[in-house]
């Protein structure tokens, strides 16, 4: 088949459904697992839209460097047996050489698959686990050669978050040692920061209390909001996401509960504020990219690609959506070297993430910050940007207040 009727024939099969195997490198296939019916769908919907915008954008310019990407984007509502699954046969009929993946436990389980298969993994989930390539640290439970994703881990987040947390309570005056908890589901992907950033609180000055347990999905949390009054926290860091949130934050408030919350990545955006409305105050939470409204230069790219899934361009993105589109973008960059350097093969990808460093992929820039990973650390980006929102009468306003640059530090690696 002709290379151009061929791309025209992916571009058309790049939705829902997935294309059959076509002639080697005219397409290349990518599956995408996506939550958007389970507990993680408050944000899974978002950064969904945000790959499968990207990707069908990137067919639609062109492709990587003429070779199309088919795709097909499969709801796994969190559920690992569904991921693994979905994984095995992308493998075997569509011959995948890439993957976009989300959560942490369903990425995780298959790391010694994509390892052994030499598929890249592009997750969303950002655990720490994950940047090991060869198992250097002792505390690395499997290494992940295949393994990569766009921002930095939980656990640097989050000792990013408690470095500004130390900064605070010196420029409160507060006395004595302040006092952090986790706050979080017991599920592998709240739980991946936990003991490394246990660690560092511990390391800074911190008391570290005991874990407060609270579901991933909404409920009555005012329990454990009174665990962590009587306890004194001065600051809780925030494993979960979505409705679960603003059940904790609603709880707290009505018992009373006075403390810093310190929110990952997925904790935080304006729709958590505007769901919260009046009852959210100083909520603290990292971003690895600007926001819908910032004036910068890749938000030309970002706001066409958005075109994608609305035509109009009327919608107003958040922060999720960015990431996922730089996930794709730093996948199309290591496509186009692969191309180069014998072909697109899951190794060859690998390869290409490592031909170059410092970089943002191009036409973003200012939306993704620039990355390294190398065949020996997967800690691509180690800056956090900390921002802080309210609600005021009906007005979400959202601040920056510090950036933080994690040391490279080879304890760190995989924890």
């Amino acid at each position: 088949m002709h290379k151009k009727t061929m791309l025209a024939s992916a571009m058309a099969l790049a939705t829902m459904t997935a294309a059959q195997p076509v002639a080697a490198q005219e397409s290349v296939f990518v599956g995408h697992l996506a939550d958007m019916s389970g507990p993680t769908a408050f944000v899974g919907k978002m950064y969904a839209d945000g790959v499968r915008d990207a990707l069908t954008y990137i067919n639609n310019t062109g492709g990587i460097d003429g070779t199309a990407l088919e795709f097909e984007t499969i709801d796994y509502a969190y559920k690992v047996p569904q991921a693994i699954a979905s994984y095995k046969k992308w493998k075997s009929r569509n011959n995948m050489v890439a993957m976009q993946g989300w959560g942490t436990a369903d990425t995780e389980a298959l790391i010694s698959f994509v390892a052994k298969d030499k598929i890249p993994v592009y997750s969303a989930s950002y655990s720490g686990h994950l940047t090991d390539p060869m198992g250097k640290n002792p505390k690395t439970k499997k290494p992940a050669p295949y393994n990569f994703f766009y921002g930095a881990s939980y656990s640097d987040s989050c000792r990013g978050l408690v470095q500004w947390a130390a900064q605070d309570w010196q420029e409160k005056r507060g006395k004595g040692k302040p006092k952090f908890t986790h706050i979080g589901a017991n599920h592998p992907y709240p739980n991946a920061p936990k003991a490394a950033c246990a660690a560092y609180a511990e390391e800074l000055g911190f008391e570290v209390m005991a874990p407060v347990v609270i579901s991933m999905k909404p409920g009555d949390f005012k329990a454990q909001c009174l665990s962590l009054k009587s306890s004194a926290t001065n600051y809780g860091y925030i494993g979960n996401l979505g409705g679960s949130v603003l059940s904790l934050v609603k709880s707290c408030n009505t018992v009373g509960t006075d403390l810093q919350f310190m929110a990952n990545i997925w904790g935080g955006d304006r729709l958590i504020f505007e769901a919260a409305g009046d009852g959210i105050k100083d909520y603290i939470f990292p971003t690895m990219g600007p926001f819908w409204s910032d004036d910068v230069a890749g938000m030309a790219l970002v706001r066409e690609i958005s075109k994608v899934s609305d035509p109009a361009g009327e919608q107003s993105r958040v922060h999720h959506y960015m990431r996922g589109v730089c996930s794709v973008y730093y996948m199309k960059e290591a496509m186009l070297w692969a191309k180069k350097n014998g072909g697109i093969t899951g190794e060859n990808v690998r390869n290409g993430m490592y031909a170059t460093k410092d970089w943002v992929p191009a036409g973003l820039e200012g939306v993704c910050l620039p990355a390294t990973w190398t065949a020996e650390d997967h800690r691509g980006i180690n800056q956090v940007n900390i921002y802080k929102g309210n609600y005021n009468a009906g007005d979400v306003k959202i601040e920056k207040v510090t950036e933080v640059t994690l040391e490279r530090r080879a304890d760190w690696l995989g924890f």
